[in-house]
């Protein structure tokens, strides 16, 4: 086979030098030639280290077909599914189906925000670095803490670094964790401490909320912290300034997870004695999607804003005396040694940030606000409409708990909970999450949220499905 040649350009000190260079050309070779390239004698003997069983079968594909008749082939695939939009969902636990107006997608959807990449050099990235700075500020603001970094993945991922920025604040390997927070959130910190070898153990919860006798016996000087959910995994409010009174008093810290819409009308996080408050903004703004993607924050005291994990905006002035934007206290493995980073994390999740800051600016206080106080009604009327149909039969459904909640609930059933939530669901009505499985709840139990897009109507349809089911009716 002859050798074809190309003309490469290189410069030399003195002149510009012209030489050949050999390539292989792009030839069509047929099966014989390849496989005496590969140094085979057939395609059995190229394939023979296949085992036969996973040989021998029929691939059985259907004939070729056109553009067009694929695209309607997957059109009829798609119609097997049903949206949300085209059902009743009463399904939380960390996934909310919320309104999201128009503007956040408008804003989001600008080429500058949606192609934009990590903001190291700040200045070609003010306008990226300002969003997560404010995205930042909003969230100092709601939480009443002094600093926020500018997000991680998930709620999930910000419990565990939280927990994680508590042991190095307090030089302690142990963790106690409230067995009533997210289950997710269990997981992975499960995950995370054994592998950095810290120890974990979980406090029981009763009627709903943490248990303050066994806190009180399992906290003491070994422990770096609490982490603890308000509202929690079953909806429950806890007695947070109590709790933070029992940790502290053993110079532990309090990382508890929150709700931003929640904390339109409960207490900032700062008021009632938490340390560094952690929570998820995909209700702000962010559809569900299948489970994702989320947005984590991290907020803390500024006693503790360099252990903060992630990466942080901060405001400066340029060299002009402008108001400048730039990454700050960058302790991240990135920048610095592995060993010494704060977070192995290395991104942010900015678009998602940003849809938060567009939500709750186009909100602002009082429409976030009026979202709570609709959704905290909503889920009590249904509630207590639940609750009545006792009085209809007694083999019916009541609330598994009596403590105070937002907008979810844990409801209990006499039934099996996937038996339940199969009858409504045939009626395109998903009434919940089925607890079971889940450590610390039953078989029987559903975890009920209500928000804002659950109209009075759907609410009701929701009742009159319960009432039939347990009358032996049809839905």
């Amino acid at each position: 086979m002859e050798l074809m040649t190309k003309k490469e350009v290189t410069k030399s000190k003195s002149k510009v030098e012209i030489r050949p260079i050999p390539y292989l050309p792009h030839t069509d070779m047929d099966r014989n030639e390849m496989l005496s390239f590969l140094g085979v004698n057939s395609i059995e003997d190229l394939l023979k280290n296949i085992p036969s069983e996973l040989k021998n079968f029929k691939l059985d594909l259907p004939q070729g077909k056109s553009e067009l008749e694929v695209i309607e082939e997957f059109e009829n695939l798609a119609q097997k599914n049903v949206p949300m939009s085209k059902q009743i969902s009463f399904c939380g636990g960390g996934v909310y189906n919320r309104f999201i107006p128009s503007v956040v997608n408008e804003i989001i959807s600008k080429p500058e925000f949606y192609t934009a990449y990590t903001p190291y050099q700040p200045e070609v990235s003010q306008g990226t670095l300002q969003a997560i700075y404010e995205f930042q500020t909003l969230i100092c603001n709601i939480t009443g803490m002094d600093a926020a970094n500018a997000s991680v993945y998930d709620g999930i991922n910000a419990v565990v670094e939280a927990a994680l920025m508590a042991c190095r604040i307090t030089k302690r390997k142990k963790i106690l964790l409230a067995k009533n927070v997210n289950p997710e959130a269990i997981a992975v910190c499960k995950t995370y401490f054994w592998g950095a070898d810290f120890d974990i153990e979980f406090i029981d919860f009763s009627n709903g909320v943490i248990d303050l006798n066994r806190l009180k016996k399992s906290i003491n000087d070994e422990i770096a912290c609490l982490v603890i959910s308000n509202p929690n995994f079953a909806g429950c409010i806890e007695s947070v300034p109590e709790i933070a009174e029992i940790v502290h008093k053993n110079n532990a810290l309090l990382v508890c997870m929150v709700d931003l819409i929640g904390l339109a009308i409960l207490k900032s996080p700062r008021d009632i004695g938490v340390d560094i408050a952690v929570g998820d903004g995909q209700a702000l703004g962010n559809f569900p999607n299948y489970g994702g993607p989320h947005v984590g924050f991290i907020a803390c005291k500024n006693d503790f804003v360099r252990q903060i994990p992630g990466r942080i905006v901060g405001l400066t002035k340029d060299v002009k005396g402008n108001r400048a934007f730039t990454l700050t206290l960058q302790t991240r493995e990135q920048h610095i040694r592995r060993a010494h980073a704060t977070s192995n994390i290395c991104t942010n999740q900015s678009l998602n940030a940003l849809a938060v800051l567009v939500y709750l600016s186009y909100m602002g206080p009082y429409g976030l606000r009026k979202i709570a106080e609709i959704s905290l009604l909503r889920a009590h009327f249904l509630a207590n409409e639940l609750e009545k149909l006792k009085s209809i039969s007694s083999n019916s459904c009541k609330l598994a708990f009596n403590s105070p909640f937002f907008n979810e609930f844990v409801l209990e059933i006499p039934m099996p909970a996937s038996e339940f939530i199969y009858k409504l669901s045939v009626k395109n009505i998903l009434p919940g999450l089925d607890l079971n499985g889940i450590d610390g709840y039953k078989t029987n139990q559903i975890l009920v949220s209500v928000t804002e897009i659950n109209s009075m109507e759907q609410i009701n349809k929701f009742i009159e499905g319960v009432k039939n089911i347990f009358n032996g009716g049809v839905i």
